[in-house]
């Protein structure tokens, strides 16, 4: 199965979904991708440089394997969309089964 969210400002993933996680990863992706002038900003003027970069290290799409009908996952992880814009957006996300 292959689950993808249209757009290059968020990002499909896994992890198991705790506060301290819920935390760390936004923490993570400040020091590794902070707000701030980008290059993209100089061109569109809209802020979200870093949103894009963000969506290029977690990536827009993940396969997970399918076992009975059901996504194999692990005990805590779950499958995760995380928006990295700076304004709401409407996201679309799609699954699509292989084989199918």
């Amino acid at each position: 199965m292959t689950v993808s969210v249209v757009g290059s400002t968020a990002g499909i993933t896994t992890m198991e979904y705790e506060p301290g996680l819920v935390k760390d990863i936004p923490e993570m992706l400040d020091k590794i991708a902070p707000e701030g002038r980008y290059h993209h900003d100089d061109t569109w003027h809209d802020g979200n440089g870093h949103s894009h970069l963000r969506s290029s290290l977690i990536g827009t799409s993940q396969t997970f394997p399918v076992l009975d009908g059901k996504a194999a996952l692990g005990t805590w992880q779950q499958v995760i969309l995380i928006d990295f814009d700076n304004r709401s957006r409407r996201r679309q996300v799609i699954l699509q089964f292989l084989g199918q």
